[in-house]
């Protein structure tokens, strides 16, 4: 089940700002984005002593194709769990200012076992992310392990999480705009803060605002944080066609505010 609390009215919780039917990314895709850059994770294991306890470590990882892949010794702790039982969780968080629950995180649940050669996909993905391991990955002692997928669970921060289905994360890929988002948003919010009021007025419910910060942008649109008399409001709006690129995300911008200017009978 998927849960946008923030996007969906429930009891007394206001109603949303904009159309919650808005084209978003999918819990996958916000997952699989999340992910692309981060390397390290807490690998948790079944413990044999005391047996059957979670055993939690730190490890460096890396994805192939979506799926988790280490390099891990025979020394460790995880290792002698893991070759006992393979079932084992990893948990993989942002990092990030301010409250670290209103950062993303995704658990993924599967069993590990060591891959059958060296040479593989797993040795390639894990170097690229880790090339000073390249020293040591050789050594008798270390070896190759991936995670084969049972389910996942995503959480995006507050009221955003669900139980993502392992062949949607499969299938899934990072959003084209990632790498560029930073500096899309920094653009806009210290040079274009006129314009966000202009879409938040002509495509939204927050119409009596004067304030708004862009707070994220993807493929398919993005979302502000709207200063109404009540307090700060989400509003998301979705870009007249997809984008992968900063330069294809600047001209869908313009032709909104233009759209905007003109429905607002503004010059």
């Amino acid at each position: 089940m998927t849960n946008d609390a923030h996007a969906r009215p429930s009891g007394d919780a206001p109603e949303p700002l904009y159309d919650p039917k808005v084209a978003t990314p999918s819990h996958a895709e916000r997952a699989r984005t999340m992910v692309r850059g981060i390397t390290t994770g807490t690998l948790c294991t079944v413990a044999l002593d005391p047996p059957g306890h979670p055993y939690g470590s730190f490890v460096t990882l890396a994805f192939d194709a979506g799926e988790p892949v280490f390099l891990i010794s025979e020394l460790a702790e995880h290792t002698r769990n893991l070759r006992k039982d393979r079932r084992a969780s990893l948990v993989v968080a942002e990092d990030g200012a301010g409250d670290p629950l209103a950062n993303g995180r995704v658990t993924l649940l599967g069993e590990c076992a060591p891959e059958p050669g060296d040479d593989g996909s797993a040795r390639t993905a894990f170097l690229a992310a880790h090339p000073s391991a390249e020293y040591y990955c050789d050594f008798k002692d270390f070896s190759f392990w991936r995670m084969t997928l049972h389910s996942l669970r995503y959480i995006g921060g507050y009221g955003r999480m669900s139980w993502v289905a392992k062949d949607d994360w499969l299938q899934a890929e990072a959003d084209p705009l990632a790498d560029a988002a930073a500096g899309i948003l920094e653009h806009m919010n210290a040079d274009h803060a006129d314009a966000l009021v202009a879409y938040c007025h002509a495509f939204s419910k927050a119409t009596e605002i004067e304030e708004a910060t862009m707070t994220q942008v993807d493929r398919y649109g993005f979302e502000m944080s709207a200063i109404t008399a009540e307090g700060p409001r989400p509003v998301r709006l979705a870009f007249p066609q997809p984008v992968t690129t900063a330069e294809q995300t600047r001209k869908a911008l313009v032709e909104m505010l233009q759209q905007a200017r003109a429905k607002l009978g503004r010059p």
